[in-house]
């Protein structure tokens, strides 16, 4: 069996590389000081190359994947969108919409079946399997895209609108619907120019429902929530799309 290569050694890269190494493969970790040049070098043919660093540090890691790497790319970040990919000309990745949560010293906790996309889908779903977590297999590009916005969706709203309330999801959707629904609508606005069409919003917000339901005690923030709004606002200044609620979110005192 050929090697996996493995970029980003944290939580959800090492819960990764577990299950493939239950599925009887040898993982190539890539630490932070390696380089993936001279990794390729001896291993020019992966069986997936899996990416999993954090949000803002994507778009470094992708600018360096060697070109003979860029077919077997695996991502799996939160606020993936297929520009995140095709602006560093990688063209056909397999994406794993995640939707479990690995913290440090804790148990896996699952929300919903995490969706796999792509050319290496079945190893990656294997390899998942493994480790007891439920998959979906995404058939197409356009459910790909709708399956990224509904997550999207979910950890934006659920972050920035926590930033103010705080608290579980459930809580934030039964005594603070309102502020969930203007941040969700604000946030579909950005998603909408990301991923270049037009969503259907209603959809999407019965979706988020689905989710914010689904693990009712789920906390809405933790520590990356205000990089991901300083993100979107980031997003939504340089479109010129008019985020008020984000805006005013963005301006409480921490």
């Amino acid at each position: 069996m050929r090697p996996v290569v493995l970029v980003g050694v944290g939580e959800l890269g090492g819960y990764f590389a577990q299950g493939f190494l239950r599925t009887g493969y040898r993982v190539i970790p890539v630490r932070r000081q390696d380089s993936m040049a001279t990794v390729a070098k001896n291993n020019p043919e992966p069986e997936v190359v899996i990416v999993a660093v954090g949000e803002a540090d994507l778009d470094d890691v992708l600018a360096e994947v060697p070109p003979v790497w860029s077919a077997r790319v695996v991502l799996m970040q939160n606020e993936l969108v297929p520009g995140s990919w095709q602006r560093h000309e990688i063209q056909s990745p397999t994406v794993a919409v995640v939707w479990f949560e690995k913290k440090p010293k804790q148990p896996v906790k699952e929300l919903l079946p995490t969706a796999v996309f792509g050319p290496h889908a079945i190893p990656v779903e294997a390899a998942l399997g493994a480790m007891g977590i439920v998959t979906t297999r995404i058939l197409n590009y356009e459910s790909l895209v709708h399956a990224l916005v509904e997550k999207n969706l979910y950890i934006l709203t659920t972050n920035i609108a926590g930033l103010e309330v705080g608290g579980t999801t459930s809580n934030l959707w039964s005594r603070h619907r309102r502020l969930a629904l203007t941040v969700a609508r604000e946030v579909l606005r950005i998603q909408g120019h990301l991923v270049g069409e037009a969503l259907p919003e209603e959809k999407l917000l019965a979706s988020l429902e689905r989710a914010l339901l689904a693990d009712p005690e789920h906390q809405c923030t933790g520590r990356s929530a205000p990089g991901r709004l300083a993100r979107a606002l980031g997003i939504a200044q340089t479109a010129e799309i008019d985020v008020p609620e984000l805006t005013r979110i963005s301006e409480l005192p921490r």
